[in-house]
């Protein structure tokens, strides 16, 4: 889950207008319909895993990510267990993925105040989340969302780029798109939003060409730039 530093000129990234209510409602039950039970693309066993895949993930892809916990998860299960495994060995099995040396000493640190505070179990709460080494806003926002089903909005590149371009939330830095889509996303599309915005995201609109043509709330959006056409110039 890349989560690199977002905001400036895409905020305006050609977006007419703010969605109205009714629209939200029905942007959020076409995404619903299509895919009723959402999950991370990432492959966890339990919430230490969890939290562990999301510090990973930090300008990585849940792809890469993946390819390098699965050999660790069989190993490593719980804090005490990552904390036994060591830095060194750790990054034998993370040193595929971005930022490496850096996450490891992140993982062993929060593992040790896991063990030490918490009985080596993530806390549900913000403010004991953000303050574990490798851990911001967005990922306590995932681990939340994820594991306790929190109604939090984790916004990374992909659930900015879509506030914006489709009006659903606009702002300027992740955390004003976090408000606005608070404010903008009712009952009973809360829990899931966080899911369905960020595949979305990945999926069909995407950074340098958005799939319109294959886009479920495509009528809805506010984006002014739409694509119909493949980019080898099949039309559909």
């Amino acid at each position: 889950m890349a989560d690199r530093q977002t905001g400036g000129a895409l905020h305006d990234e050609g977006c007419a207008w703010a969605l109205k209510r009714a629209n939200v409602i029905d942007f959020y039950s076409r995404l619903a319909e299509a895919n009723p039970d959402p999950r991370t693309e990432l492959e966890f066993e339990n919430t230490y895993q969890l939290l562990v895949a999301v510090v990973l993930s930090a300008q990585s892809t849940d792809v890469g990510v993946n390819k390098a916990t699965r050999a660790l998860f069989a190993q490593v299960k719980n804090p005490a267990e990552m904390v036994a495994l060591g830095k060194t060995k750790l990054i034998n099995y993370i040193k595929t993925i971005g930022l490496y040396n850096t996450k490891a000493k992140n993982v062993i640190a929060l593992s040790e105040i896991l063990i030490r505070d918490y009985d080596g179990v993530p806390p549900n709460n913000q403010m004991a989340l953000e303050a574990l080494p490798g851990v911001g806003r967005k990922t306590a926002n995932v681990v939340r969302n994820t594991a306790w089903g929190e109604e939090t909005f984790a916004v990374d590149t992909h659930i900015f780029r879509v506030g914006n371009r489709t009006g659903l939330a606009r702002g300027k830095t992740p955390l004003a798109v976090e408000k606005a889509l608070d404010k903008a996303t009712p009952d009973p599309f809360r829990r899931d939003a966080h899911h369905w915005l960020i595949l979305h995201g990945r999926y069909v609109c995407r950074a340098r060409t958005p799939e319109c043509w294959r886009c479920l709330v495509v009528d809805l959006c506010a984006f002014n730039d739409k694509i119909f056409r493949f980019k080898s110039g099949k039309g559909v």
